[in-house]
C-alpha cells in the first residue's frame, strides 16, 4: 500500500491504480567516470526518497542492458564497452524489501548514430552526466510477481 501521507489512492479495478501527491525535484549531476545506478542510489538513501521518479542525459564509456525474456522469466544481460551518449534515461524509485530499488530504462546513441535500449544494469560515465530526480514523498512498495518473473508496484 502507498504509505506517508499526502497521497490518494483509487483502485478502479480492473484497469489501473494510481496515486496523487505532492513532489519535491533535484537536479542532480554526476561527477564524471562515476557508475550512475549506484550514485543514485546513494542520493536516494541520503535523501530519503522511498517513492519517486528519474530522468536524465549524459555520455558514458560502457552500459550493461538487460532484455527480459518472458518465456524464460530471465534476463539477458549484454554489455557494450563503447562512448555512447545517454540520450534519454527515465524510471522510478521504489522500496523492495526495505531497500532502495530503481527501475531505469536507457537509450543510447551511438558514434554510428544507432541506438541501443534497454533496462540499464549499470553504466558508467565518460563526460556529463545531468539528472532530474523526483520525491513522491510517500513509500511506493514493490514486490516480485512470481506470475511474471518481475518485480512490480505493490499497489494493495
Amino acid at each position: 500500500m502507498l504509505t506517508d501521507k499526502p497521497y490518494t489512492c483509487k483502485n478502479l479495478a480492473p484497469f489501473y491504480l494510481y496515486g496523487m501527491y505532492e513532489t519535491k525535484k533535484y537536479a542532480v549531476s554526476i561527477k564524471n567516470h562515476e557508475e550512475i545506478i549506484n550514485t543514485l542510489t546513494l542520493f536516494c538513501k541520503d535523501k530519503k526518497i522511498k517513492g519517486g521518479q528519474i530522468t536524465g542525459i549524459g555520455a558514458v564509456k560502457s552500459a550493461t542492458l538487460r532484455f527480459f525474456n518472458p518465456s524464460t522469466k530471465q534476463y539477458v544481460d549484454k554489455t557494450f564497452d563503447e562512448q555512447m551518449e545517454l540520450a534519454n534515461l527515465t524510471g522510478n524509485i521504489s522500496l523492495m524489501e526495505g531497500n532502495v530499488y530503481l527501475h531505469l530504462h536507457a537509450i543510447f546513441g551511438r558514434e554510428d548514430y544507432t541506438a541501443l535500449a534497454g533496462h540499464l544494469l549499470k553504466a558508467t560515465l565518460n563526460g556529463a552526466g545531468e539528472f532530474i530526480v523526483t520525491n513522491y514523498s510517500l513509500t511506493l512498495p514493490r514486490v516480485k510477481d512470481a506470475k511474471i518473473g518481475l518485480n512490480v508496484f505493490d499497489f494493495k
